[in-house]
């Protein structure tokens, strides 16, 4: 079930959010973009997986998208309009680096040089993801992730960004969610490359995080301004369906497949010895040489983390051990996921406590509804109560998370425009502005009023 509301929240400044909080709004370059033959421009996985039968819902792609690459300067006028202070949005690989390999494309390197300049003109912060799931497919035919080399492409692109960009950007995350690149691309198998495998899993994750050090140190040492690097994860928030000694059990492999195998090595240098006695069994170890965990855990200028849902979960086959249990009986999106606020307090604690010392960003945040422009309003506005009672809802949870004492700057709402929703296709909008995509007409919806009014409410207190 959805989230009933018949009156939208009054805008007031959420408790707990300071006046110089970050406020912004985030899109992939996949997702919106389109254009994806242009300017020198080469496949991805992605490119390769939605033209795949059956792996994407209504046979949806994204070679037109919200056709951003040729509306670019109408779409960064939306987030002036919105009144946001930053903008994260991701570089497309194959579009710099065709093939993942070689010489920058100069072409398509312009076309990144002309929205930062257009944002800076507006006053907006430019914040890069580095990744964001569009692999070059060359390098996915070389065996992708699980094949250690991808990790050194990934850092020598990663400098060629910086060598482009540094001059301007200051805010880069490398990769976005190395948890579903790696789960949901190797083992599970619902998004690109769409393999099944659960020793590539581990490999890839382990590269991945290796590819996030490496590219670090690049953007580094090559960005002409001081450059604050962070990454994003999107820890799995498990919890075990009852107290019986199996749930519980259950919930501790889903942390340590969804959450501390990618926040342990980042910050504490090591893999979980629970994980590694996991894994053993399957040989699925992290396949690590020396000095890879030392690349790792270079020192974070930030962690970005993601939210949407909690995990509740009963044991489940081999090799992960557990599996998820859908909350029925609670309010969810049209997902449907469950919306439940308190996971997003409670991890943002959690991360506080057991890997002090970060400063928090949320990267990503946000719902899918079925509005339409059926919801048009007579002020020519689309009405999506539900998603502004969702937004208001995880702003206070992360207000109560400052309060007790999370190190939380900024919030990016997922997503500035409703987009191509990987394996769901067109059919799920989380978007702030409705897009038509017959006609790639933009209309804000009533989140977008409020989200503004809200970030100007918290600025003046």
């Amino acid at each position: 079930m959805t989230v009933a509301r018949t009156e939208p929240l009054r805008t007031r400044a959420v408790e707990g959010l300071p006046a110089d909080f970050v406020w912004g709004a985030a899109t992939s370059a996949y997702q919106i973009e389109g254009a994806v033959a242009e300017d020198g421009r080469t496949p991805s996985i992605w490119d390769t997986f939605s033209h795949t039968p059956g792996a994407v819902a209504n046979g949806d792609h994204g070679d037109a998208a919200c056709d951003h690459y040729h509306r670019m300067p109408e779409d960064v006028a939306l987030l002036a309009d919105l009144g946001l202070d930053a903008y994260r949005f991701s570089l497309s690989w194959p579009r710099i680096q065709p093939g993942g390999k070689g010489p920058a494309n100069a072409r398509g390197l312009a076309f990144y040089d002309r929205l930062v300049d257009e944002l800076l003109a507006r006053d907006i912060t430019p914040w890069v993801t580095l990744y964001h799931w569009d692999l070059p497919q060359e390098l996915e035919d070389e065996g992708g992730w699980p094949v250690r080399d991808t990790a050194h492409r990934f850092a020598e692109y990663a400098g060629i960004a910086a060598d482009a960009l540094g001059d301007r950007v200051t805010h880069w995350i490398t990769l976005n969610e190395p948890y579903c690149s790696a789960m949901l691309g190797y083992y599970v198998g619902v998004h690109a490359p769409g393999r099944r495998h659960f020793p590539d899993f581990t490999k890839a994750a382990h590269h991945l995080l290796l590819g996030h050090g490496l590219a670090a140190e690049q953007v580094r040492a090559r960005a002409a301004r001081p450059a604050e690097v962070g990454i994003t994860v999107n820890p799995v928030v498990a919890q075990p369906f009852s107290d019986a000694p199996e749930d519980v059990e259950a919930a501790r492999r889903a942390d340590a497949l969804g959450t501390r195998l990618y926040l342990d090595p980042l910050v504490h240098g090591r893999y979980p010895e629970d994980l590694l006695a996991d894994l053993a069994p399957h040989r699925a170890e992290p396949p690590v040489q020396d000095g890879d965990l030392r690349t790792i855990a270079a020192p974070l200028d930030f962690l970005g983390v993601n939210y949407y849902f909690r995990d509740v979960v009963r044991p489940g086959d081999e090799p992960r051990g557990y599996r998820s249990v859908p909350q029925t009986d609670r309010p969810s999106t049209a997902m449907p996921w469950e919306i439940y606020p308190q996971g997003l307090t409670d991890l943002l604690v959690r991360i506080s406590r057991e890997y002090p010392g970060l400063p928090l960003y949320i990267t990503e945040n946000g719902a899918a509804f079925d509005d339409t422009r059926a919801a048009v309003d007579a002020t020519g506005q689309i009405q999506d109560p539900e998603r502004i009672a969702f937004l208001a809802e995880h702003l206070q949870a992360i207000g109560r998370a400052r309060g007790a004492g999370a190190d939380v700057r900024g919030y990016f709402c997922w997503s500035l425009m409703d987009n191509f929703e990987w394996a769901y296709g067109y059919a799920k909008r989380f978007g702030l502005v409705h897009v038509d995509y017959a006609t790639q007409r933009r209309t804000p919806k009533a989140s977008a009023e409020w989200l503004r009014d809200t970030a100007a409410a918290c600025r003046q207190q």
